[in-house]
């Protein structure tokens, strides 16, 4: 009986052990494509927030289009059919029209142009970040460095699909790393983006609302401030040769506690000094 009574409770135990391993590896897999996805991802920071809010003017104002030029084409038809046209109409110039086809254009295009150059300003400077990450393209791999927490370099390269499948396979195919770029919730983060070697590459987050094209010998400059924890993916947008396929991007979003632990980890993988709560740090400055 007490025989039973031990298995029983190393069962339990062993339920507990595993059944915390499952929590530990079920983090959840948030910005990721959908099957038979047609439209945006969802918005996770400001930035696509306010992408999505222009896409969405967009599509009312080319919608209205559409559907005036399909009036016209029905009315010409219908209008200037030959069965009620037999000799050709003999107008050359009109001068309402002119003056129409002219102004109406100008007026849409300033309508769309003024969300658009707003949005290009907000999205292209971070307003009092906490830190900057400073990610650098390679032939084919990303690195993330740290300089404000230390100085700290992390490099993120492509699970093979054998190592996807055992270390995690709750990732999706193509998009696992082996280290991801790991940012606090609800944190304003600078990103200044740049690469090395002879190939331009293109760090794309869809769901933050990011598309910065990172150039050998030039800094590219956007923010991210992601509201929810999880897992987050993107690829390499910019043809840059053999493996630029195999160019996942993948980022971590975590509690400030969590990454305040993370971040002493990898200064002191690093031998460097332990690390300074990023909460209190003073913010770069600006330039």
């Amino acid at each position: 009986m007490s025989g039973k009574r031990v298995l029983g409770i190393l069962g339990a135990l062993a339920m507990a052990v595993l059944g915390f391993a499952g929590n530990a590896l079920a983090q959840p897999v948030v910005g990721v494509p959908h099957d038979w996805q047609t439209n945006f991802p969802p918005a996770f920071t400001p930035v696509m927030e306010r992408v999505e809010s222009l896409n969405n003017l967009l599509l009312v104002i080319i919608s209205l289009i559409c559907l005036f030029v399909l009036v016209l084409l029905v009315y010409a038809v219908w209008r200037f059919h030959a069965s009620r046209n037999s000799a050709a109409t003999t107008t050359t110039h009109n001068t309402f029209l002119e003056i129409a086809w002219t102004v109406v254009p100008i007026l849409i295009l300033v309508i769309i142009a003024i969300p658009s150059f707003r949005l290009l300003y907000y999205s292209d400077k971070a307003v009092d970040p906490a830190f900057t990450v400073k990610v650098t393209g390679n032939q084919w791999y990303w690195t993330y460095n740290y300089p404000d927490l230390g100085d700290f370099t992390v490099e993120s390269r492509i699970l093979p699909e054998a190592d996807r499948l055992k270390q995690k396979p709750q990732m999706p195919r193509l998009l696992a790393v082996d280290e991801e770029m790991v940012v606090p919730v609800g944190t304003t983060v600078r990103v200044i983006g740049t690469a090395v070697g002879n190939s331009m590459h293109g760090w794309t987050v869809p769901g933050f609302g990011i598309k910065k094209t990172v150039i050998p010998g030039r800094l590219n400059e956007g923010w991210i401030n992601v509201a929810k924890e999880g897992y987050y993916f993107g690829q390499c947008s910019q043809i840059c040769g053999d493996n630029h396929s195999y160019m996942p991007i993948a980022v971590r979003v975590v509690s400030k506690a969590e990454f305040d632990k993370w971040v002493d980890q990898k200064k002191k993988a690093a031998g460097l000094a332990p690390a300074t709560d990023f909460a209190s740090a003073t913010p770069p400055v600006n330039r």
